[in-house]
């Protein structure tokens, strides 16, 4: 889903983007390095180099991650998934919080995301069956990523929508 203008003005994904900054905040009073991104896109991947969730942010919040993680000693030990409940029964819009946390320096990384179930269906599947879902943070310019994984994807879905892809359904 793109960061277009309905998406800027989604009571959803405004309160995400609030809770977001709130949490952060709250990890900076505890003593952490909190950086949260402001996706500007968030869409499907399925390439044989990488599949999961895109994460598409400004070249200057894929530099401060990248800087971290890749160059800064930041090692991800440790993810939340704060899943927000659907605004309306039927839509296949949700959004979702993670947390991507490094305990050891007190390091989180925030990833808002906002998507499109139905478009990201077949992701979501391999994801269920492999339980990992990968997300890559990326530039819309840029052909590198850092990617986190978490090893419960069913965190980033309603129930309905895992029970209608089971394997038992099809």
């Amino acid at each position: 889903m793109t960061a277009d203008d309905e998406s800027a003005t989604d009571p959803l994904w405004t309160d995400l983007l609030e809770d977001a900054q709130a949490i952060a905040e709250e990890y900076r009073e505890d003593g952490w390095d909190a950086v949260v991104l402001e996706p500007a896109d968030v869409s499907p991947v399925e390439r044989d180099e990488r599949v999961g969730l895109d994460v598409a942010v400004s070249a200057a919040e894929y530099e401060v991650v990248h800087d971290l993680v890749e160059e800064g000693g930041v090692t991800i030990t440790a993810a939340d998934v704060y899943y927000r409940p659907l605004a309306e029964d039927g839509s296949d819009q949700r959004v979702a919080l993670t947390v991507e946390r490094d305990d050891a320096s007190e390091t989180a990384i925030f990833v808002p995301l906002e998507y499109d179930v139905t478009a990201c269906k077949s992701v979501f599947e391999t994801a269920l069956l492999e339980e990992e879902l990968l997300t890559h943070v990326t530039t819309e310019s840029a052909d590198q990523w850092v990617s986190f994984s978490h090893d419960d994807p069913s965190l980033f879905l309603e129930e309905s929508d895992v029970r209608a892809w089971s394997p038992e359904t099809e």
